[in-house]
């Protein structure tokens, strides 16, 4: 299992480095178009849908996509639809998560089916306009959540075994817990500290999301959002986890091997990559 996620991962380095790095944004986009229509193609497995339902969704996630892109919107400033999918996702998840498993099949399929790909339209639509604005801005969001992520682990580890664990929410995601979220929003805290102090030595031309709030807003404003942006990924990943448990499967697929399917890898920054957008551009 070790050996395939290795080669799992390496592959998809292989990628994705070099799209991100190219002058043109076009190659990485390009590259996330593909990964977020497997991602429809998944919600559509998930939620019940036939094969070939699932393939449409996919295709579906595809051709909104380009339509976006056709019609230029990777370089528009687009505030008040970046405050309606924030909105929609702190509302929603919240109203999710204390539904919890149970609640989730009692919402219509239909209705699950168009969030869902709406959802992943507008992540990507993120995603390539954080890669328009630069490689540090992009980085500097999609770091984070891989930093809160981590931490969380080795936190919960840490300190849930020698204190007492208070799991964060035992019925769909019974490993996690609140010592691993403050854990991971600490090593977070430190992340936005030192990208900052990186940006302000000027080895970066694009500033980062932290230096573009701390100029705008202070300190004060800086780290809440950073705070709430890493709340949002724990959702995010709550979110997916009680999809996954009301379907009855540990992974959204197999189509990265030993890693399970897109939708276990990009769960967290559904939520976290649109309120990103909200507040660089209110």
């Amino acid at each position: 299992m070790l050996k395939q996620r290795v080669f799992t991962a390496v592959i998809l380095l292989a990628i994705l480095l070099p799209a991100l790095f190219y002058p043109s944004y076009a190659p990485f986009c390009a590259v996330t178009l593909v990964l977020i229509s497997a991602g429809g193609w998944e919600w559509g497995r998930l939620n019940g849908c036939t094969q070939l339902v699932s393939l449409l969704l996919g295709v579906t996630c595809l051709c909104a996509c380009l339509l976006s892109w056709y019609a230029g919107l990777l370089a528009k400033s687009l505030p008040w639809l970046w405050l309606f999918a924030g909105s929609a996702w702190v509302l929603g998840g919240s109203w999710l998560l204390r539904g919890g498993v149970s609640g989730w099949s009692k919402i219509a399929r239909r209705l699950r089916l168009v969030v869902g790909v709406s959802a992943f339209c507008l992540a990507w639509l993120a995603v390539a306009q954080a890669r328009v604005i630069g490689v540090n801005f992009l980085l500097s969001v999609m770091v984070l959540v891989w930093v809160a992520d981590i931490g969380a682990y080795f936190s919960g580890k840490a300190f849930g075994t020698r204190l007492i664990k208070n799991k964060l929410a035992p019925s769909i995601s019974p490993g996690k817990s609140w010592e691993g979220v403050w854990g991971g929003m600490a090593c977070v805290l430190l992340l936005a500290t030192g990208w900052i102090f990186l940006d302000r030595s000027g080895s970066t031309q694009i500033a980062s999301l932290y230096s573009a709030l701390l100029d705008r807003h202070g300190w004060g404003v800086m780290l809440l959002c950073v705070m709430c942006l890493v709340a949002m990924s724990v959702v995010g990943d709550l979110v997916e986890s009680l999809v996954k448990r009301s379907a009855g499967v540990k992974d959204s697929s197999g189509l990265l091997p030993g890693h399970g399917g897109v939708l276990d890898r990009v769960d967290a920054l559904l939520p976290t990559l649109p309120l990103a957008m909200m507040m660089a551009s209110l």
